[in-house]
């Protein structure tokens, strides 16, 4: 993919993350599932490749979880 349409999947990944974590997301598994598949739609929706989809999808939640405190804020 080039630079620009993966600067904006970043920035579509990033609210739609911060407007689905709830304050405990880090803890249940119901909401970690939720947002791992909004993840994977955004991905699909902009043409990420399928098969660097699952270590995307799984970097994208290990980011998430180290700005959790933000996030919850």
């Amino acid at each position: 993919m080039q630079n620009d349409p993966l600067r904006a999947l970043a920035i579509i990944l990033t609210q739609r993350v911060r407007q689905n974590a709830s304050i405990d997301w880090t803890i249940k598994e119901s909401v970690k599932a939720k947002l791992k598949v909004i993840v994977k739609r955004t991905l699909k929706q902009y043409g990420y490749p399928p098969d660097m989809q699952l270590l995307a999808t799984e970097m994208a939640l290990k980011q998430a979880e180290m700005i959790a405190e933000e996030l919850a804020a």
